[in-house]
């Protein structure tokens, strides 16, 4: 016997618990617990242990999600009639993405999490690396970078801190130094 559709009242309960689940681990970390992350959806307790049974594998789904999101969005940009403004697009998202998401990382530094995550791990590199090479093509960007240079410099950005107002700003800048480093010379 095949096995029935979700009906639509749960898959949109699934979507409003990730959605505020991620909204909540922004915030405030994913240390909150499932009852706050209920409590922002709109549902009961129960509801979110229906869909995820853990706390590691709400986590885990918000990650997914966020992670595919990210995906199309490179796709999009590999895909971009202007390389040249997309790989500045693309690096920046990496950076943003990454910012102040330490207690996220550490979250994925659990073995089960990691290895959950491969897929998407594979495939960014190779997305950025054809919007490099087509950047690079048209001289945006120095012939001499690669991807992990470029991965290795936006993680590096996204350590700029955010405990004050300036750090949003100051990261902006340092970016800008970074970009002006990665221009093809004339």
């Amino acid at each position: 016997m095949a096995a029935r559709a979700p009906r639509a009242d749960a898959l949109r309960n699934r979507s409003r618990v990730l959605a505020a689940a991620e909204q909540v681990f922004v915030a405030r970390g994913t240390s909150v617990s499932t009852e706050e992350v209920a409590r922002a959806a709109g549902v009961g307790i129960g509801t979110v242990f229906r869909h995820f049974p853990t706390k590691a594998a709400l986590i885990e789904a918000v990650f997914r999600e966020r992670l595919r999101r990210f995906g199309e969005e490179a796709d999009r940009l590999a895909a971009s009639d202007d390389p040249g403004a997309a790989i500045w697009v693309f690096l920046s998202r990496i950076a943003e993405v990454a910012a102040g998401k330490q207690e996220w990382a550490d979250a994925f530094a659990a073995g089960a999490l990691h290895d959950a995550f491969s897929p998407a791990r594979d495939e960014l590199p190779r997305t950025l690396g054809m919007v490099l090479a087509r950047a690079q093509q048209t001289g945006s960007i120095r012939d001499d970078v690669d991807v992990p240079e470029l991965v290795a410099l936006m993680l590096a950005v996204s350590r700029v801190p955010e405990l004050s107002a300036e750090g949003a700003a100051l990261r902006a800048r340092v970016l800008s130094i970074v970009f002006d480093g990665l221009r093809a010379r004339k």
